[in-house]
């Protein structure tokens, strides 16, 4: 059964398509593409290419493909060449598609792209991992990673659509599932005390959960919401920068181990868990509610402490390059009560490097 979701953003605005089996769908919008004279190219997931060869050429048929490898390795200088050096050589004009297919690496790669060739062509994001789903597909951020930090070049560049297939869900690795339960659990905490709590007392661990696909929905439905009334993260407090609860730690950690000990959303869960623990340090959740949530991340089988550890001074340093860093001043996202996230500007260094010694750097 294939569902819609809008998100509103003026002539900016698309829609969400969810179901299981939309190959034909999509297929029917390329053709539509094609006999306005509109080329369409694809950029893969290499892994994603292997495991699902007949929904890409179900869904994008006779359609140039590149494959690049998984993982924050392709988010690079050299991986944005790669792709734009391949929407160059199929000769696409003005007026072609790029269909991003694969997890978030693979759609703020080709998001970046498709906003750089030609100064600005369109694009469609197909998320094949929960995190991508639930996140990363929705709102427009693209980028890449720079040595000095995370998403640090990139553009606000909205796809033309987003179609979730969550059939994809069924060959996605258990370790990947989890990241991307990560973004939920940020989610129920940020903007959605109903939703936290049912993960709390149920948590989302397997694709096959009966709950998965109306999650996803929800998810979408909330950053929706919080894009449409924040598109570029311009509000002074709160806005988009919310959705970064969790990150500026999770970031940090991301940069210090080079993108290769953690995924990105066992990461956030980490950052979760510290963001937890600095918004109790601050007064503002109750004694011992960081501890329950750090039980939920955890239940979600995601990391809440360092191991092994890291050095602080690194991660400090790391999160001063942070590219939410203004008038040389972190943003933090802290919880006001569960369900419940504001913007910090004015904490105090001391208290930060307290909280990583609670999750474990040296």
């Amino acid at each position: 059964m294939l569902t819609e979701l809008r998100v509103e953003l003026a002539e900016r605005s698309y829609p969400i398509r969810f179901g299981t089996q939309l190959a034909p769908t999509v297929a029917g919008q390329v053709e539509a593409w094609q006999a306005q004279g509109r080329k369409v190219a694809v950029v893969a997931d290499v892994t994603v290419a292997r495991l699902h060869a007949p929904w890409l050429e179900a869904a994008f048929p006779g359609c140039p493909v590149l494959t690049v490898p998984a993982g924050e390795g392709s988010k690079t200088v050299a991986g944005l060449g790669q792709v734009l050096e391949f929407l160059a050589t199929q000769r696409l004009d003005r007026g072609a598609v790029v269909a991003a297919v694969g997890g978030g690496v693979i759609g703020d790669l080709v998001g970046f792209a498709a906003a750089a060739f030609l100064r600005g062509v369109d694009f469609v994001q197909v998320p094949t991992t929960l995190l991508a789903m639930v996140d990363s597909s929705v709102g427009g951020k693209t980028g890449i990673n720079l040595a000095a930090g995370k998403n640090l070049a990139g553009a606000f560049h909205q796809p033309r659509a987003v179609y979730i297939d969550t059939g994809f869900l069924a060959t996605l690795p258990q370790r990947e599932f989890a990241a991307g339960a990560a973004e939920i659990v940020k989610y129920g905490l940020l903007g959605d005390a109903a939703l936290y709590a049912e993960l709390a007392a149920r948590p989302l661990v397997e694709a096959g959960d009966v709950r998965t696909a109306a999650i996803v929905r929800q998810c979408c439905a909330l950053k929706a919401a919080v894009v449409q009334e924040d598109e570029r993260e311009t509000k002074a407090t709160g806005g988009r920068a919310l959705l970064n609860l969790g990150h500026t730690f999770g970031h940090a950690v991301e940069q210090v181990t080079g993108y290769k000990r953690y995924l990105h959303g066992e990461a956030v869960g980490l950052g979760l868990a510290a963001a937890a623990r600095l918004s109790e340090r601050l007064g503002l959740l109750a004694a011992g509610e960081a501890e329950r949530i750090e039980t939920v991340v955890a239940d979600h089988h995601l990391p809440v402490r360092l191991e092994p550890s890291l050095e602080l001074p690194a991660l400090m340093a790391a999160m001063q390059r942070d590219k939410k860093v203004r008038a040389g001043r972190l943003r933090f996202v802290v919880l006001a009560k569960i369900g419940d996230a504001q913007t910090k500007d004015d904490v105090e260094p001391c208290a930060v490097e307290a909280v990583w010694r609670e999750v474990g750097a040296a």
